[in-house]
């Protein structure tokens, strides 16, 4: 079964720590320590882009159809400013979501949480230029959206819990070097969203 890839606004890791050696020594805390390629902090999720189109013409109930949804939404990600790269740091280990991933909570400048604020409003002009009303509950219930908490929390995800406790796990300060946003899975995005 194909698995569609799930679009997100992110910062990829550059590097954690001063040497190798500092990440890896997280895999004593977290079962399954993910590769450090590939670790990114999320700073807006939007899911599959095919499950948020046709959550907005649900919503709709057809005034906005899934085509006309997919072409603006793809406009608008490629709209969207870039944050230049930046430095952070994590100093414990967090239980995110289900309970089932392990990671580091992360410190990161004030413009970078200005950064997330910017990306969400610009989330609820898109819905409203797609016809979405009462926003914010269409947010909250959207399947692609995943939104289920209202605060932000900057984290990496880094593996799975070796406990069932819930409670953050305090470690060594770690500084983490972070690049320039991306959109995570641009290459499955419709060649043009201006059509």
């Amino acid at each position: 079964m194909l698995t569609l890839p799930r679009i997100t606004v992110e910062v990829p890791v550059l590097g954690i720590g001063s040497a190798p050696s500092d990440y890896d020594e997280l895999g004593t805390l977290v079962d399954a320590l993910r590769r450090r390629q590939g670790l990114h902090l999320t700073l807006l999720h939007v899911g599959v882009l095919e499950d948020f189109s046709r959550d907005v013409e649900d919503w709709t109930s057809g005034i906005t159809s899934s085509a006309v949804a997919t072409r603006r939404v793809v406009a608008w990600l490629e709209a969207l400013p870039v944050l230049a790269a930046f430095t952070g740091r994590a100093d414990k280990l967090i239980v995110l979501g289900g309970g089932n991933v392990s990671g580091l909570e992360v410190e990161v400048p004030e413009h970078v949480h200005e950064f997330q604020v910017l990306l969400v409003r610009a989330l609820h002009e898109l819905l409203d230029d797609l016809l979405v009303d009462n926003v914010d509950d269409f947010i909250l219930s959207s399947r692609a959206l995943g939104f289920r908490y209202p605060r932000w929390t900057p984290h990496v995800a880094v593996g799975r819990p070796k406990t069932r406790t819930r409670e953050p796990l305090r470690i060594e300060p770690l500084t983490i070097d972070f690049g320039s946003s991306r959109i995570r899975n641009h290459q499955f995005l419709p060649a043009s969203g201006a059509r």
